[in-house]
Parts: C-alpha cells; sequence; structure tokens
C-alpha cells in the first residue's frame, strides 16, 4: 500500500468522522440541552416532554450502526444519488448512529453544572436563555471537550462499517487487505502501518480534548 493511498484513506476517515462529528453535535447538542432543562432538576422541568424525548434518545442509541447503514439506504441515495461506493455514503448512517450518544454527553457535562452558580445566576436577574449561553455552557465546557474527544473517536471506530459499502477508509482498508491475504496478512506492513495511523490520530484527538479541558477547567486551578 503506498504512502498516497494511506493519505488518500486518511483523508476518507477524517473526511467521515469531521462531517458526522460535526452534524451530531448540530443536533445533538440542543436535544442534550432540552433534555438538562426539562429534567426534573432542570431549569424549567416538564416531564412529558422529557420522557418522549428521553425515550426516543434511548431508542436511537440502541439501533446498531450497520442496522442504520441498511435502514437509511433509501434516504442515501436520495441524498447523494448513490448508496454505496464513495466515503461520503457513510455520513448519513454515521450521523444517525451517533447524534443521540452526543445528546446523552452534552446532557452529562450540563448536569455537572454546579446549582449554586445557577442559582446565584437567577438572584442576580439573568434569564434562562441568558443562563443556559452564558452561565452553563462556561462552566460546563470542559467536561464538553472531553465529551466531544470521546465522540470523535467513537464515531472513527464506526467508520470501520464503511467496508460495507465500499466507502473506503483507513479501518475499511486494513480489513479489505485482510481479507485477500487471510494466511499471511500479519507478514506485511500494510495492516501495522495502518494501525499505526490510526493510533496516532486517536491519540492526537483524545490528548488534544483532554489539554483543552485541562486549560479552561478552573475547578481543577482552584485545587
Amino acid at each position: 500500500m503506498s504512502a498516497t493511498a494511506i493519505f488518500t484513506s486518511l483523508g476518507e476517515t477524517l473526511g467521515m468522522t469531521i462531517i458526522s462529528t460535526f452534524l451530531s453535535y448540530l443536533v445533538g447538542w440542543p436535544l442534550g440541552i432540552i433534555l438538562n432543562v426539562t429534567s426534573k432538576n432542570g431549569l424549567r422541568p416538564k416531564k412529558v416532554l422529557n420522557l418522549i424525548l428521553g425515550f426516543f434518545i434511548n431508542v436511537m442509541r440502541s439501533i446498531p450502526c450497520l442496522l442504520l447503514i441498511v435502514i437509511l439506504m433509501p434516504l442515501t441515495r436520495l441524498i447523494f444519488s448513490t448508496g454505496s461506493g464513495h466515503w461520503y455514503t457513510m455520513i448519513i448512517p454515521l450521523f444517525f448512529s451517533s447524534f443521540a450518544y452526543v445528546s446523552r454527553m452534552v446532557e452529562t457535562s450540563y448536569n455537572e453544572v454546579d446549582g449554586g452558580v445557577i442559582e446565584m445566576a437567577r438572584s442576580l436577574g439573568a434569564s434562562d436563555y441568558q443562563i443556559i449561553t452564558k452561565v452553563m455552557f462556561k462552566e460546563a465546557l470542559p467536561s464538553l471537550l472531553m465529551g466531544l474527544a470521546v465522540s470523535s473517536i467513537s464515531i472513527l471506530g464506526y467508520t470501520a462499517f464503511a467496508y460495507d459499502l465500499g466507502a473506503g477508509g483507513l479501518i475499511a482498508d486494513a480489513y479489505e487487505f485482510y481479507t485477500h491475504n487471510t494466511q499471511n496478512y500479519a507478514s506485511y506492513p500494510n495492516v501495522w502501518i495502518i494501525t499505526l495511523v490510526i493510533v496516532v490520530v486517536v491519540q492526537l484527538i483524545q490528548e488534544g480534548g483532554l489539554l483543552l479541558s485541562k486549560k479552561l477547567d478552573k475547578r481543577r486551578k482552584a485545587k
């Protein structure tokens, strides 16, 4: 496997991961905030809405990515005029398999905000919108960044299913190489190089998220 092929596959993997993560947060972030705000101890508790939204989120989290690829094939074909063969055909199933997970990550991050900080903002006359966008967001940011790193790594792992669509990417290429060299695949450098590249990418995402989280975590600095 040439260096050009590896860089091409890396680009496909990053393309699937970055775009799908962005779309997942575009939908999952506001859903996570709604889950937090409408919860029992939220700013505006709404039991029915919270139960319905929570049920929907749990159902979406329960459907495996591979099954979503099959279910969403008509939608993928409608949007891209093809259901397979290109890396971008994975964006739709990756998005649907991830936005619910992201919403729970965001909800958890906002749940970690100290209630005392929220009450202080309320006593100063801050509106719910101001509390959510300025107070809670600022306090939850370190946790949100860690959640972003974890979500990105999870979505990168899901790109392995690109093999089933012939959509390319590093993990799919590694498995395809294995299927053609099942007896002696370990004696070739291909799989090991791909593995090394994936490990480096994952470590960069993980350490980058951790570094930013620590830098912005005022609670850690105060100790």
